[in-house]
């Protein structure tokens, strides 16, 4: 290896102890309640001016507005973007179910609010397909036709009476779910940003997200269907509630009005065509072709000179009033049932939007606040609810038409505003013989992108199949229960596969690459050794409740023995030797415990009776044999006992903890692994801790883990730190034996053996066990 390329440190072996002693740690001071509130409040006079800035961030980019090199870009973008935003509202409101002038409202208020209180520059506000599904299938569930039904005039062909829907009383009925759940969705969204838990949004990683926008894309064609195919179903909701409209529309397919299907199906055909063209073609062509426009001018056209509802009965339009509605409050009486829909939706339409904008934000190096885009959207929603519109997120294709046509700020979204404005005042009526299911085809043809998320799943299974799961999981659950339900189910699992991850945690044995101090798992390297009578176990999680008894389990493996077994055997085994050395039959000597031919002579200085005349004499005979007995025992664990009694073989001294990943320990864990180098401590067996952070140190001092046996002496700075140290340890001729020195103890006090497994300290000992997992009586 090149010398260049090496580096040599010389310091000394450092113990947390020495270290913090040679570089002088600090103690950390903790200023009262008192002062850190008063400290965070403390204002001056830059303070307000920063906080309107914050709250209102358009004081921040209209000063440095550039309208030679920036109005041009806005407008061709805003034009672009504003007809396709109209067609795009008028399409999403099939999804809500209400009539599509709603769409319209809700193409043009969101913007406004945005355009004042938003930190994206490039996000077109509006409607998003996956969110007015979401709100319609409520609307559906809430206000289904069943519950508008009355009698007609007519009778059918077994003289009943023919039963008609109420349409003017429907739609009223969902125009109030539609704007009130908005209202509530913006008020979720405001109190959220409020009180700055924007954070929360993380919990909807990529693959979850991915899983659940490919399954409301479904929902979303699956939905346009009896549209598309201008045929009668029933009104469906919660769990498989896509399959029963399925099951409807193919039951009635004989009913398919033939003009709306080859329209739909030659709008899907132009509008992906030309958007695959548009794509390719996007550095060349200065504007891209919107389609969607186009489409719509000439079907209507089309539909107008043929007269295609009344010749042929195909679906259209038909009204849309020019002008707006006044503002209504929202009907609160629904709030409770609309509560969470409303958050899950609050939820996913900020996730959507938020994503968005870090793109669009990354690319053009500016910053994106995630808790003032919810206050953002928050009252945007609240702003559109009351003037009768709905829930508005963003999306991708308008985003990316309004970026690429040269948007640099959210005038473009203004621009964009005013066109649907001109729309909704003058151009509605133009439209009302537009067919719905060519705006049904435009809402199929603009869900590609979502589809082909698809090709995500063998991409994330050779990448990570624990997220190829949350995606197909989630997916799956979206499909079978709902998009709301699904989304909750979704989440739940992707939070439960964290906590088995961290339930069963990587665990590993390492070994010392020669002449350096890295150390690695033994089963991945070929140059690697293992010190001799060490054992260094390495955890790569947190250790709390959860995993604390797998952790025990995989120690045992590393270190091939069961503590408490040893410790038991071993107290057994010492039973025995106490009562042989009590009858005569053993005798303790400088070389260890040796065998005494039976003699037939009763070892005098174990006498249990004691005659209260001979107290004296016997006094002397123990003063006589003290010296014998008070020498140290040496047993050897490793050796053939004297007794019949199989001791597991422990082939370790030395037990290091490489705590490097542990990020945080609970009580019950800090318990637990006390207790754990208790169990290897009473065996003889060294116990070291390495590479804990100050802050695990920290927690462990608040949580009493350190006592008179388990000590701060055993923290080590690295492993490397603890190895060396063991090596000068048990390079020295120094040599505790915990269990002799018990043997020396009892033969001097006479006293029955300590920790003998019938006796009650290996009771006690047990129920301190138990008692850690809440399990002793």
């Amino acid at each position: 290896m090149d010398s260049h390329n090496q580096y040599c440190v010389a310091r000394p072996i450092y113990s947390e102890r020495a270290f913090e002693h040679v570089n002088e740690k600090k103690i950390r001071e903790k200023k009262p309640l008192k002062e850190r509130l008063r400290n965070s409040v403390t204002c001056s006079r830059k303070t307000p001016v920063k906080l309107i800035k914050k709250f209102f961030p358009i004081l921040e980019w209209v000063p440095i507005y550039q309208l030679k090199n920036w109005l041009p870009g806005d407008i061709v973008a805003g034009i672009t973007t504003g007809m396709v935003c109209a067609l795009q509202g008028l399409a999403y409101s099939l999804l809500v179910n209400v009539p599509p002038v709603y769409g319209l409202y809700a193409a043009f208020f969101p913007i406004l609010p945005y355009f004042v209180l938003g930190t994206s520059r490039h996000l077109s506000v509006g409607p998003f397909p996956v969110t007015c599904l979401m709100v319609g299938a409520v609307v559906l569930s809430l206000a289904p036709d069943d519950k508008f039904m009355y009698p007609g005039n007519s009778t059918g062909v077994n003289g009943t009476v023919t039963m008609v829907v109420n349409t003017s009383a429907r739609d009223a009925e969902r125009i109030t779910i539609a704007f009130s759940m908005t209202v509530l969705i913006g008020l979720f969204q405001f109190g959220a940003g409020v009180l700055q838990i924007g954070y929360l949004v993380r919990y909807l990683s990529e693959p979850l997200v991915g899983g659940f926008t490919t399954a409301a894309a479904l929902q979303v064609v699956v939905s346009q269907l009896k549209i598309i195919f201008n045929v009668p179903t029933n009104n469906y909701n919660g769990i498989l509630s896509l399959f029963y409209t399925i099951g409807d529309v193919f039951k009635n397919i004989k009913q398919t009005n033939m003009v709306d299907l080859i329209a739909a199906v030659l709008t899907i055909i132009v509008v992906m065509g030309v958007k695959e063209f548009n794509t390719k073609f996007q550095k060349k062509l200065p504007v891209p072709i919107p389609i969607e426009v186009v489409v719509t001018i000439i079907d209507s056209g089309v539909s107008y000179a043929l007269n295609l509802s009344e010749r042929y009965g195909a679906g259209i339009v038909r009204t849309i009033p020019t002008g707006f509605l006044p503002p209504r409050p929202s009907d609160t009486s629904l709030f409770s049932s609309l509560a969470g829909s409303s958050f899950s939706t609050a939820v996913v339409s900020y996730a959507i939007a938020i994503s968005v904008a870090k793109v669009y934000a990354a690319k053009h190096e500016l910053v994106v606040d995630g808790n003032q885009e919810l206050m953002a959207f928050g009252i945007s929603n609240i702003f559109c609810g009351s003037f009768s519109g709905f829930v508005a997120t963003t999306a991708l294709s308008r985003t990316a038409i309004q970026e690429s046509t040269g948007g640099k700020t959210q005038v473009a979204g203004l621009i964009s505003a005013l066109l649907v404005l001109i729309v909704i005042l003058a151009l509605g009526p133009l439209l009302q013989p537009l067919q719905k299911s060519v705006l049904g085809a435009i809402v199929v043809s603009n869900l590609k992108g979502m589809f082909m998320q698809v090709h995500d799943i063998p991409i994330l299974w050779r990448k990570n199949r624990t997220d190829c799961l949350i995606w197909v999981f989630t997916c799956i659950a979206c499909i079978v229960l709902g998009l709301d339900v699904g989304l909750l189910t979704g989440v739940i699992f992707q939070l439960g596969t964290v906590v088995i991850r961290t339930q069963f945690p990587s665990c590993s044995t390492l070994g010392n690459i020669p002449s350096t101090d890295i150390y690695k798992n033994l089963k991945d390297y070929k140059n690697i050794t293992e010190l001799p009578g060490t054992k260094i176990f390495k955890c790569n999680a947190p250790i709390y409740f959860a995993n604390i008894e797998y952790l025990k389990d995989q120690i045992k493996h590393a270190v091939g023995f069961d503590s408490v077994r040893v410790f038991k055997k071993r107290n057994k085994a010492l039973k025995k030797i106490y009562n042989l050395i009590k009858k005569g039959k053993l005798k303790v000597t400088e070389n260890g415990l040796v065998s005494v031919a039976p003699l037939g002579v009763d070892n005098m200085a174990f006498e249990s009776e004691r005659d209260p005349g001979q107290m004296e004499s016997q006094q002397e005979v123990k003063n006589e044999v003290h010296s014998v007995t008070e020498v140290e025992a040496q047993v050897d664990w490793t050796a053939d006992l004297p007794v019949k009694i199989t001791v597991p073989k422990v082939n370790i001294h030395s037990l290091v903890f490489d705590f490097s990943a542990v990020s945080f320990l609970d009580v019950m864990a800090a318990k637990s692994l006390k207790l754990i180098i208790k169990e290897f401590l009473r065996i003889g067996v060294s116990v070291y801790i390495a590479g804990c952070d100050d802050e695990i140190i920290l927690k462990m001092e608040s949580m009493g883990f350190f006592d008179e046996m388990v000590n701060r002496g055993m923290l080590f700075l690295t492993v490397h730190d603890a190895i060396l140290f063991i090596k000068m340890e048990t390079g020295s001729e120094s040599t505790d034996d915990l269990m002799a020195e018990k043997i020396s103890q009892m033969q001097d006090d006479k006293l029955p053996l300590p920790f003998s497994d019938d006796e009650d300290s290996l009771e006690t000992y047990d129920n301190q066990r138990l008692a850690i997992h809440g399990l002793s009586g």
